[in-house]
């Protein structure tokens, strides 16, 4: 196999793909005017591709009545539960008054999420299609390379593959920073609507008397009306209709900074 072909082996395209909005939570929040409200963040599922583990090596069981010369570890056992003081009574929280809510449901409906969503995919779009297309340059300056081989030196022709290995190299860390700028503008746009989010929540709930919303995945059996989703979407795309997504920008290239 030519010094090429290894390049060509070896050449991976960055991940444009983000899962996009069904995995945000809210996360902690805490009043200013001290009530303490708290909204936990969802559990997510792990990922489908997350790597396999090999199964741990499982202790072998002794044999009955221990074998020779093997030491035998008894079990632990817990020291003696200390006895403590008891702490001065505190005043007990409020009643429970709960509401549930569906995070994902509304991002979805989220008129400013799906702005974000469409702007990020389109520069995620235009970025791939930039790297197929050098993809299929770098593919075709291989085979001029190999066709002239016979009438190349083999310093002109160890020249040339050096010069393209380079280019192949250096546009990956291009894509790749181009990419992670691209993620973090949506983190930037998706942090202000999460802002907002907590805001509509906290504000939603006060109007009904709610002091405990709990994510909807995470309730087995509610009434629809504790449910108040859809309030919080509409209030939420009342108050932030859109919201503005930051340039993507890389710093610090040799070609200069890159704005998509």
């Amino acid at each position: 196999m030519t010094r090429i072909a290894k390049i060509r082996a070896g050449l991976a395209l960055p991940a444009l793909i983000m899962a996009f909005g069904a995995g945000l939570g809210v996360g902690h929040a805490q009043s200013e005017n001290g009530k303490g409200y708290f909204i936990p963040k969802p559990k997510t599922e792990a990922p489908h591709t997350a790597p396999i583990h090999a199964p741990l090596p499982q202790p072998q069981q002794p044999a009955p009545g221990g074998q020779p010369g093997v030491q035998q570890i008894p079990p632990e056992k817990l020291p003696p539960i200390p006895q403590l003081a008891p702490l001065p009574k505190e005043k007990s929280p409020p009643a429970a008054v709960m509401g549930v809510l569906s995070v994902p449901d509304v991002m979805q409906n989220s008129t400013a999420a799906q702005g974000v969503e469409k702007i990020i995919n389109a520069r995620r779009k235009k970025l791939a299609e930039e790297a197929q297309a050098d993809q299929k340059r770098w593919e075709q300056e291989q085979h001029t390379i190999t066709a002239e081989k016979g009438k190349l030196s083999k310093a002109t022709l160890a020249a040339r593959e050096q010069h393209l290995q380079a280019e192949i190299e250096q546009a990956q860390v291009d894509f790749h920073n181009r990419n992670v700028a691209i993620e973090l503008s949506a983190r930037k746009a998706l942090g202000k609507i999460e802002s907002s989010l907590i805001a509509v929540i906290r504000q939603v709930s006060q109007a009904h008397g709610m002091n405990l919303v709990l994510h909807r995945s995470q309730v087995a059996l509610n009434v629809n009306a504790f449910d108040i989703t859809k309030e919080v979407t509409e209030q939420l795309n009342k108050i932030l209709p859109s919201v503005a997504v930051p340039p993507s920008v890389v710093p610090n290239l040799s070609k200069g900074e890159k704005k998509k």
